[in-house]
Order: structure tokens, then C-alpha cells, then sequence
């Protein structure tokens, strides 16, 4: 055989050998996206993490803030419409997972909590009192460390998953919610939160109205 088609053949050879011994990377997770939909609606888009058990998504009109708490957001959601949005104006956004040990479940009206707390840093002694004008009171013991808050959620009647309902500060023991109409008859419990690492900053400018 020639030496230049063994030269040829040998590198064929080598790709193959090496294309069968090694699996191809894997796809790179999709990032954190805004799309404008209409001139004042504005998609967001991010990849699922496993290990998260939900998201912060926050707003701002300026790149370096203040940012504002837009929405805690359930861990199966990957998608956000911020709509009716103030025309011909900046929106930056960022995204961030979040975690953290949660409380026994409670029901209004049933004051023993089923379920034991995750872990000895989880909300402890969880109880709802009803209160006037279909508000609820809830009170909890605080046996967490550099929390970043306390995150209420909500199994509502008939819905099998716990989502985000209302937020309270670091240290805090206590705080209300105002029911809205079929949601009597939830469940509730309450997360210590700790916060992932922020995603990059995205911005979209909105158009004219």
C-alpha cells in the first residue's frame, strides 16, 4: 500500500477507536433568558435545578439595583411573564434557587402538625389561628442560624405540591395571611431559606405601548 493511503488510513482508524471510546459531552444547560413577547411583556426562561426547592426572581430598572422581589417561584417552574410593564423603559432581572429545612405541615383549626421537621435547624412549633376577615395568624419557634428569611408555603386544597405564598424576615416568629377565595381548608408549612448563587444579570428594554 502507498505510504500516503496507510498515512490516511491510519488517522480513519484512530478517529473511530477514539470517537467509540469516548461519549460526547453533554448539552449545555440552556441560561437565564428574557424575551419580549409583546412591546411590554417580558418572558424569562431558566434552567431546572434539581436540588433547588424553588426560585427568587428579581427586578430591577437599573443594572446595579435596588432590586425588588418579584416572585418565589415553586421548583418545577421554569418560565415567568412579567406583563404590563411600563413602556420604552430598562428591565434587568436575576434569578437565584433557594432551599432550606422545613417545618411539620399544619392545618387552620388542627393545632397538632403532622409530619416531623426535616432537621433540628427547621422551624419548630408551627400554629395557625384563624383570625377576622379570613386572615391567618401563624407563630413558629426559630431554632435556624443565618437564615435568610422564612418562606410560608401552601398546599391548597386539591393540589398536590406546596407553592410560595408569603415571606418573612430573618429571626422573625410570626406572621399573617389574608386567605383568598379557595383556599380554605390548606396546608401550610414553613421553610428556613438559605439562597444559591445569582444568576447573571439579563435586560430587556421594553418598546413603545
Amino acid at each position: 500500500m502507498p505510504t500516503a493511503a496507510r498515512t490516511a488510513l491510519a488517522a480513519l482508524l484512530t478517529a473511530t477507536l477514539v470517537g467509540c471510546g469516548t461519549a460526547p459531552p453533554p448539552p449545555a444547560a440552556p441560561a437565564f433568558t428574557a424575551t419580549l413577547t409583546s412591546p411590554t411583556n417580558v418572558v424569562l426562561h431558566w434552567p431546572a435545578d434539581p436540588a433547588a426547592a424553588g426560585y427568587l426572581l428579581e427586578y430591577a430598572n437599573a443594572a446595579g439595583g435596588p432590586w425588588t422581589a418579584l416572585q418565589y417561584l415553586p421548583p418545577g417552574q421554569t418560565s415567568y411573564t412579567h406583563p404590563d410593564l411600563i413602556p420604552e423603559t430598562p428591565f434587568y432581572y436575576r434569578i437565584r434557587s433557594f432551599a432550606g429545612p422545613v417545618s411539620a405541615t399544619v392545618t387552620a383549626g388542627n393545632t397538632a402538625p403532622s409530619g416531623a421537621a426535616a432537621a433540628q435547624s427547621a422551624p419548630a412549633d408551627l400554629a395557625v389561628t384563624p383570625a377576622p376577615d379570613q386572615n391567618l395568624h401563624f407563630t413558629w419557634t426559630d431554632r435556624s442560624t443565618g437564615e435568610a428569611g422564612f418562606l410560608l408555603e401552601i398546599r391548597r386544597p386539591g393540589t398536590p405540591d406546596f407553592v410560595p405564598v408569603e415571606v418573612a424576615d430573618p429571626n422573625a416568629t410570626q406572621c399573617a395571611l389574608s386567605l383568598l377565595p379557595g383556599e380554605q381548608g390548606s396546608a401550610f408549612r414553613l421553610r428556613a431559606l438559605s439562597y444559591g448563587p445569582l444568576s447573571p444579570v439579563v435586560e430587556r428594554t421594553t418598546g413603545k405601548d
